[in-house]
């Protein structure tokens, strides 16, 4: 079984929206949460999704979730303080309905611009290496230690990449992880950093550089230009044949 988990327990403090959550903010009439599940509920490899919520609008998601009719959501978790903390609770929540060889991708609820492809690529590499890590190329120089002025250092930037999402795994070997974690009081910015400390080797899929998480306002406006862009690749496409 193939289950996603997506995370959206974040207030979005860096969106400026003083009322409603950035997983909640809208786009043509549908939350951007919504927009991000229904790649997960329209792949026929993906059995199964839960979602990770803040408390309080877990209410709304659910008349969300009816709304839009989105039948493979499982099961609505409420959100740790930290995304760590959240996808923690997932995994927990999940325990008794999947098995250890099962599929988890996990996924930021704010993260709606990816693609089928990119689904099914992370699912047929956790079945070919253990894992996989959707990452991006790296288009422009990066500066280490840019504020001390001694140690400074531009690495080569065609041996860096960026890490997206999904990121996925088996369910025992990221319960294990995240679990491990937990105990040892060690905070981590994603699963692939959480992993890889773990010792586990990182299997890269490669996704467009598009593929982004909506964290500020340019973020969402760049959203909206590339999804009103791919809806008219596709009706032109459509009428061009």
């Amino acid at each position: 079984m193939v289950t996603a988990l997506i995370f959206a327990g974040g207030t979005g403090v860096r969106m400026n929206s003083n009322t409603i959550p950035k997983q909640f903010l809208e786009l043509h009439g549908k939350p951007i949460l919504i927009h991000t599940i229904e790649w997960f509920e329209k792949h026929e490899m993906v059995d199964n999704i839960v979602v990770v919520c803040l408390e309080n609008w877990i209410h709304n998601l659910e008349n969300m979730i009816e709304k839009f009719e989105i039948s493979k959501v499982s099961r609505i978790v409420v959100g740790g303080s930290t995304a760590q903390e959240s996808i923690f609770n997932g995994l927990k929540a999940m325990k008794d309905s999947v098995s250890d060889d099962d599929i988890v991708l996990i996924h930021d609820g704010v993260r709606p611009l990816i693609t089928k492809d990119l689904i099914t690529n992370n699912i047929k590499s956790v079945e070919k290496n253990g894992n996989a890590i959707s990452v991006s190329y790296v288009n422009e120089t990066i500066i280490e230690n840019c504020h001390d002025i001694d140690n400074q250092r531009i690495p080569n930037r065609e041996l860096l990449r960026i890490a997206r999402a999904p990121q996925s795994f088996y369910y025992k070997e990221v319960f294990e992880g995240y679990n491990k974690a937990s105990v040892d009081g060690f905070s981590f910015i994603d699963s692939s950093t959480l992993m890889l400390h773990y010792g586990h080797k990182l299997y890269p899929v490669y996704c467009e550089s598009d593929n982004i998480k909506i964290t500020t306002p340019i973020d969402y406006y760049m959203f909206k230009a590339v999804y009103e862009a791919r809806e008219q690749q596709q009706i032109f496409g459509v009428l061009g044949e």
